[in-house]
């Protein structure tokens, strides 16, 4: 009976080097060659049932994964909830499935070594099993990656380069990057040569490049508008072209802003990497400042012009109590004395509605109060009458 179980045994080791060395297209990987160490117990156990084997490993793979699910899962999200981050427990809840999942396709993989079928559809089994576990994986690391770059993209303190305009585009590299390697995973698992693919790709690369430079460049220049990010959604820009309005969208091969006549215009982003832009929603604060200018005639009271306007900007419901308003006696005109009121608004679209404001109400100020606002004039003397 003993010499019959070693013989078996032998003869499964001798399988195995057999068909690993063979020409055909399908190979055991080492991970599952190994497994035939660890069953090979079983055989001196059950004799020679292959069926019986086969049952108990299955039903092993189950147990393995149960305990793994009531016991190691649970302990493992019983301790992160004591800690104060979220991310783990997320990243335990996507864990649980893949390795309860692997587990069972280890019993799977534990069942054909011991069933033995031919080498042909062993060789499948092993592609098809990890195929799927390639499946699972991928599926983990995309979710896991999305999780982690949100939880980023949340604190844009610590990893300033990663925000919620910069989000989507490391997402889709990461996510390719790791679809890419899936791919490569995959056929490899199936014994496919991707030499000719790489050299394919490489050459119909070349020719997308030069076909293609202009929307390469505005890809690039957009890749790095998001993570220099000189502007944001919502900031005010003024363009070089005297374009001023607010950033709408922010793309990856254009960016869009708003005017003030609701005018949408559409920049490609190559543009507006080599261009001067005014972000006038940029700096410490959003707050903007804004410049009433007005003429007196010379002889008015300086102070009591200062007084009206600094009294105009603190009745103004949109101008900021702080900083305060201020009066500016600027240069002595040509036919006025120059004054300029300085108040600050909360966001430069406000602008226009201000200064609109404040001019009327300086305008009907200055009339109650006698103070004349001068406007060019000429005067024309005639030295003499032409005779008639």
């Amino acid at each position: 009976m003993v010499f019959s179980l070693r013989l078996r045994q032998d003869s499964l080791v001798t399988a195995l080097r057999v068909y690993t060395a063979s020409n055909i297209n399908f190979e055991i990987p080492l991970m599952f060659a190994d497994l035939q160490s660890l069953i090979s117990p079983l055989l001196s156990i059950f004799g020679e049932n292959r069926f019986i084997q086969a049952s108990l490993a299955i039903a092993l793979s189950f147990v393995v994964a149960w305990i793994f699910n009531r016991i190691i899962i649970t302990g493992l999200k019983n301790l992160a909830q004591r800690t104060r981050i979220t991310l783990d427990d997320h990243v335990i809840g996507l864990l649980h499935g893949p390795i309860y999942n692997s587990i069972l396709l280890l019993g799977v993989a534990s069942t054909l070594l011991i069933l033995s079928p031919p080498e042909l559809y062993l060789g499948i089994g092993f592609s098809l099993i990890q195929s799927f576990a390639l499946i699972i994986w991928v599926t983990f690391l995309l979710r896991s990656n999305r999780i982690l770059l949100t939880r980023i993209a949340k604190n844009e303190k610590r990893i300033k380069v990663v925000h919620r305009q910069t989000l989507p585009l490391f997402l889709n590299l990461i996510n390719i990057f790791i679809v890419v390697l899936a791919v490569y995973f995959l056929f490899s698992a199936w014994n496919i040569d991707m030499t000719a693919w790489l050299a394919s790709a490489g050459i119909v690369g070349i020719a997308v490049g030069f076909a293609a430079k202009d929307t390469l460049a505005n890809l690039f220049s957009g890749v790095f508008i998001m993570a220099d990010a000189p502007y944001k959604i919502g900031d005010f820009i003024v363009l070089d072209t005297a374009e001023r309005g607010e950033v709408t969208h922010i793309g990856i091969r254009s960016t869009r802003i708003l005017t003030s006549a609701d005018v949408e215009v559409t920049i490609p982003n190559s543009v507006m990497g080599n261009t001067k832009i005014i972000n006038e929603s940029g700096g410490p604060s959003e707050k903007y400042r804004c410049i009433a200018s007005v003429g007196v005639a010379y002889g008015t009271d300086i102070d009591k012009v200062r007084e009206i306007l600094v009294a105009i900007a603190q009745a103004e419901e949109l101008v900021c109590r702080d900083p305060i308003p201020r009066v500016r006696f600027r240069m002595f005109g040509a036919s006025s004395l120059d004054f300029d009121l300085l108040v600050w608004i909360t966001k430069p679209v406000l602008r226009g509605s201000v200064l609109n404001s404040l001019n009327c109400a300086i305008y009907k100020a200055f009339n109650e109060q006698d103070i004349e606002i001068p406007y060019a004039k000429q005067d024309l003397y005639i030295k003499e009458l032409p005779k008639t």
